[in-house]
Parts: C-alpha cells; sequence; structure tokens
C-alpha cells in the first residue's frame, strides 16, 4: 500500500510529468527508436524470434547490452561469456542510479523507486542530469517518469518495425543507426559545458582508437576508465593551482 501511495503521489504533479513527456518528443525520442530499428534489422537479418527481439526490448530496455548479447550470440560465444559481457555492459546503471537518487525530493526516495529503476537509460539520465538543477526536487521525479516512459514506450514498436523493415535496412546502415544513441548521450554531456566532462569526452577520443589497436576487447573499459581518471585528477589539480 505504502508503494502504491507514493507510486500515485509522482503522478498528481502532472505538471512536471506532461514535461517530461513533452521533452522526451523530439530528438530523444527518435534517437531511441533508431537504435531500436537498428537493433530489430540486425536480429532478423540472423534469424533471432520477432517476440523474443520485441520483448527483450520493453523489459531489457538497455540497448548498448542487447546489442553486445546479440552479437556475442551471433559470434558463437559460451553462454557464461554472454552473460559476463552483458553484465559488464549493465554495471553503468549503479552509478547512474547513485547520481539520480540524491537529486530527488526526499520522501520519493522509498521504495517506489524500484518502480522506476527499469526505466534508467543513457537517454533519459543524461536527460534528467543537465535538466534537474532547473527544477525544483519536488518536481524531479515525477519528470523524470514522464519523460523515461515516454521514450520507453518505443522501445516495443520501433523494435518490431526494424524486425520487419530489415530488408529495407543495409546491415552497414543498422548499425549505424545504433551509434545514434550513444552520439546523443555524448552531445548531451558536451551541453553542460563542465571542465571535467569536455576533458573526460576529449581524452576518450583520443584513447579509444589507441587501446582498440593494443586490445579491441577491453578498449572501451580502458579508454573509459583512463580518460575519466585523467579528467577528473587533472581538473581538481588545474583548480588547485589557480583557486
Amino acid at each position: 500500500m505504502a508503494i502504491q501511495m507514493r507510486f500515485a503521489h509522482v503522478f498528481h504533479r502532472r505538471r512536471a510529468l506532461w514535461r517530461g513527456a513533452r521533452d522526451a518528443f523530439g530528438s530523444p525520442m527518435l534517437v531511441l527508436l533508431a537504435g531500436m530499428i537498428a537493433y530489430g534489422s540486425v536480429a532478423h537479418q540472423h534469424g533471432f524470434n520477432v517476440w523474443i527481439t520485441s520483448l527483450g526490448s520493453v523489459f531489457i530496455f538497455a540497448l548498448p547490452g542487447q546489442v553486445v548479447m546479440q552479437e556475442m550470440v551471433i559470434a558463437g560465444a559460451p553462454m557464461i561469456s554472454v552473460v559476463l559481457a552483458v553484465l559488464l555492459t549493465a554495471s553503468r546503471f549503479v552509478t547512474m542510479s547513485i547520481t539520480l537518487m540524491p537529486q530527488f525530493q526526499r520522501r520519493d526516495r522509498g521504495p517506489a523507486l524500484y518502480l522506476w529503476v527499469h526505466l534508467v537509460a543513457m537517454t533519459s539520465w543524461a536527460v534528467s542530469m543537465r535538466n534537474f538543477p532547473s527544477l525544483p526536487p519536488r518536481d524531479r521525479l515525477p519528470y523524470f517518469a514522464g519523460f523515461a516512459t515516454a521514450v520507453w514506450l518505443v522501445s516495443f514498436p520501433g523494435t518490431f518495425a526494424g524486425y520487419w523493415l530489415s530488408e529495407e535496412v543495409p546491415n552497414w546502415m543498422g548499425y549505424g543507426l545504433a551509434l545514434i544513441n550513444p552520439l546523443f548521450f555524448l552531445m548531451s554531456f558536451v551541453e553542460l559545458r563542465a571542465k571535467m566532462t569536455l576533458m573526460a569526452v576529449l581524452l576518450g577520443l583520443v584513447l579509444g582508437p589507441v587501446t582498440y589497436l593494443w586490445d579491441p576487447t577491453s578498449s572501451l573499459l580502458v579508454s573509459g576508465f583512463l580518460g575519466g581518471t585523467i579528467a577528473y585528477f587533472g581538473v581538481k589539480r588545474w583548480e588547485r593551482r589557480f583557486s
């Protein structure tokens, strides 16, 4: 009952809820739609079941993990390797949730958050982090709920449409569409204009190709770890030196 009351409490703040839904329409929704179309298209080309593929987008709702799982299954990787790889891609949700939760109003930080954690994704998290400072704490969870729900509703029709349009989408274009989502994520953070964020992005662009030549299987993790670490300590040292 307590969870139901808290869940209903979010929807009572309708103005923030509808603002989040309105902000989802446009580029965020189109970006996710493009990624889901690409995912469904590639799934069809490799003989995956349409219903498992489409419902997977609804219940998993983690496009990078879905793509990794798909590619490793196609490559014939052992199931334990597939599970570990998807687990690593999902680890990003831990830090996303940790940074989101303290920004909600205290009364919203209850068991009802478990109902919303499924909707945490790169797009909803990036937009929320960008817009939360301009919102009062009481409106932040309804805003996130409206935005994330609107984007999530695209996952099934996008994947389903991509599956049946696979003959119209070349394989190379499908993978290109899948990259639109992380590109939108990147551009959302560039808009923040934070020194640490910009430095991390630039270092990632430089270190990514270098670490890929060294070891393609771990290049993403290594370049992200090194870029983020160097950016964090570099900016901190710069601020101490010139403060």
